[in-house]
């Protein structure tokens, strides 16, 4: 994998969090504002409340994947170092 490619799986994967935050945090704030209004059907709030079990583990898992990919990326770009630093004292 290049570095190139790496930057653009991490960009992916931060964009996938972001959005699947952005989505969490609309549909937390439509259940408010339905929860706030006698008048909500209740349907609508069961509507969101099902969103929501399904955004949140996903966004749980988005955030555990990245963390992994980060992990995985710094020990990619330290094993990149320290193969050009161990070049270099060859030559």
């Amino acid at each position: 994998m290049t570095e190139t490619a790496l930057r653009e799986l991490t960009d992916e994967c931060e964009a996938w969090v972001r959005l699947l935050r952005a989505q969490v945090r609309g549909s937390e704030g439509r259940l408010r504002r339905l929860n706030a209004d006698a008048s909500s059907p209740i349907a609508e709030i069961a509507d969101e409340l099902r969103r929501l079990e399904i955004l949140r583990p996903r966004l749980r898992e988005a955030r555990e994947l990245s963390r992994g990919l980060e992990a995985r990326a710094r020990e990619l770009r330290t094993g990149w170092l320290l193969r050009q630093a161990y070049a270099r004292r060859a030559d």
